[in-house]
């Protein structure tokens, strides 16, 4: 058996998948229909919509399976993510990386698997549309177009998700989405009785980038200031971006001494970025962060402004 490649994005990946709230939700009728369509269609025996977890596949929706969730390591699924296109097996018996599958020589016995890598944007996908049977089967092109355009239709659903907790252009959670993530954290936090930090980030000469080299050099500010935040803080931790050029974090379990090793290592990736990137200007941000025991009795609007204010400060100091 060969366990599928983590892909290049991992962490950008992960982060789209969890800020959509969609893992460990309850069936819903949306994603159902197209299952039982697919099923019905073409049909196989099984029929999943799958979500890749870091771990796991979790199946938000599935027909004709009992089990809601299998190891990643072993699922076909964490393969069908690193293609482009539809990720075909006619018989997985045949196959040298499934032959010996623990889900091909035992329940539910795959032979013939399909898989519709689902995007949150070219390149960024979080599980896939597939269909599974028991036998041995080939897929003509009819087919593939059909099974294209029933992927296309979860996609869609899955968008209008992530239009609600996602920003657009940085696709880390946007304020909805980030107060939403952060509410579930703060509970954890009270039920466990450990600490957390807020940290409240704002870009500095962000407008003067804009107007000098263009919008587009100002996005990609925004995208690689993201993309740093997501290769430094925790899974655990909590970004994301409150609105123009402010961005936020919630870290779990920590303390003074665990926010200032995580933005000294945040400085670092910083500093390495603007090396790396050779543009006429630089990458620079204030930020301001308050720890918080799990018993406060502040909101977390509260926290977020105490953060917000040890920001400024530290934005005063650097204009001197």
């Amino acid at each position: 058996m060969i366990k599928p490649e983590i892909p290049q994005n991992e962490a950008e990946r992960l982060h789209a998948l969890r800020a959509l709230q969609i893992l460990d939700t309850s069936h819903e009728e949306r994603f159902d229909r197209v299952t039982r369509m697919a099923k019905r269609m073409f049909g196989v025996s099984i029929s999943l919509v799958s979500m890749i977890d870091k771990d796991r596949q979790w199946f938000k929706s599935k027909q004709g399976l009992e089990a809601t969730e299998t190891s990643r390591e072993i699922s076909f699924c964490g393969h069908a993510i690193n293609q482009n296109g539809l990720f075909i097996i006619p018989n997985a018996a045949e196959d040298e990386r499934f032959a010996d599958n623990p889900l091909v020589i035992g329940a539910p016995n795959i032979r013939f698997y399909a898989g519709y890598p689902l995007k949150i944007r070219e390149g960024l996908n979080i599980g896939t549309l597939c269909l599974i049977d028991q036998k041995p089967r080939e897929m003509d092109k009819d087919d593939q177009q059909l099974l294209n355009d029933l992927g296309a239709m979860i996609e869609q659903e899955i968008k209008s998700i992530q239009l609600a907790t996602l920003d657009e252009l940085t696709l880390i959670s946007n304020r909805r989405g980030f107060l939403m993530l952060v509410d579930h954290s703060l509970k954890m936090c009270r039920r466990n009785q450990i600490s957390m930090s807020f940290l409240l980030f704002d870009l500095n000469k962000f407008k003067a980038i804009n107007d000098q080299y263009g919008h587009h050099e100002g996005d990609f500010i925004l995208t690689k200031f993201a993309q740093i935040m997501l290769n430094t803080f925790r899974d655990s931790d909590v970004i994301g971006r409150l609105g123009g050029d402010e961005f936020a974090a919630m870290l779990t379990d920590s303390d003074k001494g665990k926010s200032d090793n995580i933005l000294a290592r945040f400085a670092l990736a910083v500093k390495e970025a603007n090396v790396a990137m050779n543009k006429p200007y630089k990458i620079e941000y204030s930020v301001g962060y308050e720890n918080f025991p799990y018993d406060t009795e502040k909101s977390v609007e509260e926290m977020m402004q105490d953060a917000d204010a040890a920001m400024y400060k530290h934005k005063k100091t650097q204009a001197r």
